[in-house]
């Protein structure tokens, strides 16, 4: 079977929820961001104090 291209490495919360997705194949990491008061969800690429993206090492 073939591995998965993003994978959670985060989750807090319940009903405010926020999570960490790596993209397996460019390392590039994500923040999703949901609650409960509205409608959807939100998604980005998650950067360090420079503005860079970060990015964990892949195999």
């Amino acid at each position: 079977m073939a591995k998965d291209r993003f994978v959670e490495v985060y989750s807090q919360g319940v009903t405010n929820v926020e999570k960490i997705i790596v993209d397996t194949q460019t390392g590039v990491n994500y923040v999703l961001a949901s609650s409960a008061l509205t409608a959807g969800c939100g998604m980005s690429i998650l950067v360090d104090a420079d503005g860079k993206p970060i990015v964990t090492p892949v195999d």
